[in-house]
């Protein structure tokens, strides 16, 4: 019998853990499953464990000698220029111990997720281990080793003959997948972000349009600083409808990053846990309108932990299966009672944000701005489709 979706996870993914005082943390991961399992929406046989992936698959995208580089720095082999020269050792992307293993079991995680969507076992796939996006073929970047979401695309691709549009929400542009494809016709990359004015890696601007055959087929759309919940909600679903009827997928792939609330330490947009409720409810509305049904989601950024991830990833999976009208107003008291005392930051009571956020004065401007980017950015789609 066919799943409608499937949670890939398991807690061995906390082993992608650069040190203590690393903004990234895959605890998020655990508080996440842990707030879905409080809630009673997921059961057993909807969770798969991730597979590693094998040198060969992350080899679709990446050097062999990046792979040795990585497997040799986590063996405290790796003499310092040489790590430097792969993006490794630095304060975005450390070496800890058996860091080749952990990168290569988030990337087998996404993988375990394409092939269960892909071979008709399930629907939807949700693997928040995934989304590294920064990574490139021959470097680490932007506390991505391995980009797992370049590799499944690159794997589908191969393996199944997919057209694969892919979206990313998460604040900082997703550089290594757009780069990683810029010239192939198969893949559509849309990344909806911070300006790259203030905010890493400072790329993806309304004028990278993709090269040769794959011309038109990245699309940015880089929203201003302060860019609040209405008018990201509305870039982001313009975008992604107008994208995605003119690109025609075979399979939707989605970027989850949740550092676009104006929580995260990180980033500058303010957006609330709205528009990480909003974000899911039309790539799932699109996968059915366009791929039968197939929505492959992956995770990413989001640096507070506590107070946002748990909730905006959570929207994902009640999405996915269906089960966001049942829920209650509160966040569960047995999940708040469990992480009290270990959180950084006071829990959130409720699902939605009742909090003053704070008030922007260029609103309006920055709306404007917004939208002018937005049609900017799809004014090549929209001449190709009048033809």
């Amino acid at each position: 019998m066919k799943n409608d979706s499937v949670f890939v996870f398991s807690n061995e993914q906390l082993s992608y853990r650069f040190n203590d005082d690393h903004p990234f943390n895959h605890l998020r991961l655990q508080l996440t499953y842990d707030l879905l399992n409080e809630l009673q929406v997921i059961k057993g046989d909807q969770i798969l464990p991730p597979r590693m992936a094998t040198d060969e698959e992350i080899a679709l995208i990446h050097d062999e000698a990046f792979i040795e580089a990585v497997k040799s720095a986590g063996k405290g082999q790796l003499n310092e220029t040489v790590a430097a020269n792969y993006g490794l050792g630095t304060d975005d992307t450390p070496i800890f111990p058996h860091m080749h293993e952990a990168a290569s079991l988030l990337v087998g995680g996404t993988l375990t997720a394409v092939d269960e969507v892909m071979e008709g076992r399930s629907n939807h796939a949700l693997h928040l281990g995934g989304g590294l996006h920064h990574g490139f073929k021959g470097k680490a970047s932007g506390f991505c080793i391995y980009n797992d979401s370049s590799i499944a695309i690159e794997y589908m691709k191969k393996k199944y003959g997919a057209r694969v549009l892919y979206v990313d929400t998460d604040a900082h542009h997703g550089d290594g997948v757009q780069w990683a494809f810029y010239d192939d016709p198969d893949v559509c990359t849309l990344s909806i972000h911070e300006t790259g004015r203030y905010l890493f890696p400072g790329t993806g601007q309304v004028h990278e349009k993709g090269s040769g055959k794959g011309y038109g087929f990245s699309i940015n759309v880089p929203v201003d600083a302060f860019t609040e919940d209405e008018s990201f909600i509305d870039i982001y679903k313009n975008a992604f409808r107008e994208v995605t009827a003119f690109f025609k997928p075979d399979v939707i792939l989605t970027q989850n990053g949740a550092d676009a609330h104006h929580f995260d330490p990180l980033t500058h947009l303010c957006s609330t846990i709205k528009t990480f409720k909003e974000i899911p409810k039309l790539a799932h509305e699109l996968a059915h309108e366009y791929c039968d049904g197939r929505w492959i989601a992956v995770g990413g950024g989001g640096y507070d932990i506590w107070r946002v991830v748990p909730r905006a990833w959570s929207y994902i999976w009640l999405t996915m299966t269906g089960q966001i009208d049942s829920l209650q107003q509160e966040i569960p008291e047995s999940w708040i009672r469990k992480w009290a005392k270990q959180a950084e930051a006071e829990l959130p009571l409720l699902w939605e944000d009742y909090h003053i956020v704070p008030t922007i004065p260029r609103k309006q401007e920055i709306t404007e701005k917004n939208y002018k980017t937005l049609e900017k950015a799809l004014y090549h789609i929209r001449n190709e489709m009048k033809r």
